[in-house]
């Protein structure tokens, strides 16, 4: 259990000096199919808050029958998100509903209980569109094929990780059910990564760069 702990405490303290950019390119606009495709595969994972809760929903998720079902339900919500940013619809407070939404998928699938399908589908899709409206700013200005790759390229890394970690948990940790050990430490780690964001968010309101 200690070693458990130890790396959730190393992965918390690595998001709190993680770069804030989340763009592959260097915030450069993609302007080929291939720079769309691996700015979409890179940016969920250079954007740890982004990538922290794709993997809540895999925890989440691995305790379904349907295991896919809720990360199909949070990439077409990003899909959604990313469009309606790229029709210039703005999304109120969003970074707090991003940060937000780590916290919570972290504490639910801390929690250890299986939780309602449709529920968690509808919550999934509803960050989706906040975490996508994000992930739009990257392809604003773009030409449709270098958008379209991206946006295949986003949604195919995010589906890989979340499956991927619902795959680990039943065939790497052998977890049986939601209130197995690993996959509530992981949770926990997931919180804590939201719980470290939230506190810079905090900090920039209450100490605001001049």
């Amino acid at each position: 259990m200690t070693r458990y702990f130890a790396l959730a405490a190393a992965m918390i303290l690595t998001t709190a000096t993680a770069a804030s950019a989340h763009h592959p390119l260097g915030g450069m606009t993609p302007t080929s199919f291939t720079e769309g495709f691996l700015s979409g595969l890179g940016h969920p994972v250079i954007g740890f808050d982004h990538l922290a809760f794709v993997i809540a929903v895999g925890l989440i998720a691995a305790f379904h029958r349907n295991r896919v079902l809720m990360p199909a339900a949070f990439v077409a919500g990003t899909v959604g998100g990313a469009v309606l940013t790229l029709a210039a619809v703005t999304l109120p407070v969003a970074e707090l509903v991003i940060t937000g939404s780590v916290i919570a998928g972290g504490a639910v699938a801390m929690r250890g209980r299986v939780t309602d399908l449709r529920m968690a589908g509808g919550l999934a899709a509803g960050a989706g569109l906040f975490h996508g409206w994000a992930y739009g700013a990257t392809i604003i200005g773009a030409e449709t094929t270098p958008i379209l790759a991206y946006l295949a390229g986003f949604g195919l890394v995010q589906m890989t990780i979340a499956i991927g970690v619902a795959t680990l948990v039943h065939t790497v940790w052998k977890a049986l059910d939601a209130e197995a050990l690993q996959p509530r430490l992981a949770g926990a780690v997931v919180a804590g990564v939201g719980v470290t964001y939230m506190v810079e968010i905090v900090e920039g309101v209450i100490f605001p760069v001049m």
